[in-house]
């Protein structure tokens, strides 16, 4: 369904904006999200309280933007994936080789998807990026970790960037 342009947003459409809005920003679901194969249902749940480092106001001014353009622009990325792999190829195998600091969450969907923890916890990931200092991994957090744990995220660039 994500594949073909405008069945997402057809279903994205059949639900108030602030609702995805707030269901995208609070998820808490291990790996990618699915959508169901029967579609969306046109009335889902709006029940879940707001976290702490989310507000009513943000999740109106986010709905307002999309109200304005729609989610076509956002789900283009997920759309045009295996193009950026191809127009990327050329640099497969390449190693990062500027010094880095990782951060993410445990409840982070591109964390907890097949295969990416042991990636970072193997060597895997340091042998792709060889001057990876430090993986960080946050408690509780999801995927927007820069909102759900602003000072603790500010802390870690600050601390990192501070060596230079």
């Amino acid at each position: 369904m994500l594949q073909e342009p405008g069945k997402t947003e057809a279903e994205f459409a059949k639900v108030e904006t602030e609702v995805i809005i707030k269901n995208i920003l609070t998820s808490r679901r291990p790996g990618p999200p699915i959508l169901p194969k029967e579609g969306m249902a046109t009335n889902p749940s709006n029940t879940t309280p707001l976290p702490s480092w989310l507000t009513q106001e943000d999740v109106a001014y986010f709905a307002s933007k999309f109200n304005k353009t729609g989610f076509t622009g956002g789900l283009n990325y997920y759309r045009n994936l295996n193009l950026n792999w191809e127009l990327t190829e050329a640099w497969t195998g390449a190693q990062v080789k500027v010094p880095v600091k990782f951060i993410t969450g445990d409840l982070d969907v591109v964390y907890t998807s097949l295969g990416m923890k042991d990636y970072i916890h193997s060597g895997a990931f340091k042998k792709d990026v060889p001057l990876l200092e430090e993986v960080v991994i946050q408690e509780g957090v999801a995927h927007f970790n820069n909102q759900e744990a602003a000072e603790e995220v500010s802390k870690h660039i600050y601390d990192f960037i501070k060596k230079f």
